[in-house]
């Protein structure tokens, strides 16, 4: 049942509500977490924590449980059919987490959750808010069929489609096109590709992702140009055969998930308005490239349940930091995707310089720190996650 009041209102239950919640909790303050779905979703989506997302997850008590349920992913390889091109090596990054854990989002939901619940916090479902009242005490939200609760300050972490960002009037910036379209699957493959390692694919139509999962599947994420609305095995198989390995090709057995989506690089003009506050999905959305999205809004999260615990003065901070990160992510993966489909003339060169580069260990060192998703300035230590 829904409060009258509460301090901090989170409108989103996946990993960036969840884990503000978490981060609040750790400071002994409650947050009321609302989701508008009556059960939590069960399909994997985003599939890597990273390294850095790690280090800033231990703070909460969660990275370690996290590690155990996933796959440690020890390199990152770029490819053009069989021709290794790069190889990003994870065993040196400067973390108690040298490596990509390969996890479905699911489990990283659950594990978030079961933290959020031992420090005795729950989420209230399914909720759905439909209005959003800003005045000089905070915020009244009101939900589909009558309810409302005033907030001291209210977190929008509900994805790309943010109504709290709607409704507060904050603009998502980006380009008015239809966005890049994408298929992936978890999908059973015979294949002679390591499973300790993510592999990227570069071609000529863009870029194709493969990481093996813990329970054996494959997540596969691919650019297409006009995704089918009901993709099948067929459709990961093409994939496969004119993007993936050539002289030992994949061979798909089963889809076990499949879906589609668009993606438009955007970005909120500003972070805050006023008591509403964005972090994740709904401050910013960019290409999968590179596995960054779901990372990105996690160390959000953690710094924005900081600023909270804080006071209202690190708030204005929270935003001001948060957002250039999310411009340099954003030209990150919007580069891996260029890199992908770099037109036939100047392959070679593209092909040349990821070589020479990979070659350097200082410069391959540096691929690693920044696909870890390392931040320059650590966030002001939490409260203990004891």
């Amino acid at each position: 049942m829904l409060p009258e009041r509460t301090d901090v209102l989170v409108v989103g239950a996946g990993p960036t509500g969840l884990a503000v919640a978490t981060t609040l909790a750790g400071y002994g303050i409650a947050a009321t977490v609302v989701d508008r779905l009556a059960e939590p979703p069960v399909t994997s989506r985003a599939a890597v924590v990273h390294a850095g997302t790690l280090e800033v997850l231990d703070r909460i008590g969660v990275a370690a449980p996290l590690a155990t349920r996933g796959l440690h992913s020890v390199r990152f390889v770029v490819r053009d059919r069989d021709r290794v091109l790069a190889t990003v090596p994870f065993d040196r990054l400067p973390s108690r987490y040298p490596y990509a854990l390969l996890i479905s989002q699911a489990e990283t939901e659950a594990v978030l959750a079961d933290r959020l619940t031992a420090l005795g916090g729950r989420v209230l479902r399914p909720y759905e808010m439909t209005g959003l009242d800003l005045d000089g005490d905070g915020a009244v939200a009101r939900f589909a069929g009558g309810g409302t609760v005033r907030a001291r300050w209210v977190v929008g972490a509900d994805g790309m489609h943010s109504r709290v960002r709607e409704l507060a009037g904050i603009r998502f910036g980006g380009p008015a096109d239809p966005g890049e379209s994408f298929l992936l699957a978890d999908v059973r493959v015979e294949s002679a590709l390591p499973r300790d390692q993510v592999t990227l694919f570069l071609s000529r139509r863009g870029p194709l992702v493969w990481a093996p999962l813990p329970d054996g599947t494959v997540r596969l994420v691919a650019s297409v140009a006009d995704a089918p609305r009901e993709p099948q095995a067929r459709h990961f198989q093409a994939l496969l055969d004119e993007r993936g390995p050539a002289r030992r090709p994949d061979r798909v057995v089963e889809v076990a998930w499949a879906s589609r989506f668009r993606i438009h690089h955007r970005i909120a003009d500003s972070y805050r308005r006023g008591p509403v506050l964005l972090a994740g999905d709904a401050a910013h959305v960019h290409s999968p490239a590179g596995g960054q999205g779901m990372n990105l809004g996690l160390r959000d999260a953690v710094a924005l349940g900081d600023a909270l615990a804080a006071g209202p003065q690190a708030l204005d901070g929270y935003a001001a930091d948060r957002r250039p990160r999310a411009e340099e992510v954003l030209g990150f993966a919007a580069g891996l995707t260029r890199l992908a489909a770099a037109p036939p003339a100047l392959r070679p060169l593209r092909d040349l310089l990821l070589r020479t580069a990979s070659a350097l260990p200082p410069t391959r060192h540096r691929l690693a720190v920044r696909l870890a998703g390392f931040e320059p300035h650590p966030p002001p230590a939490a409260a203990s996650a004891g």
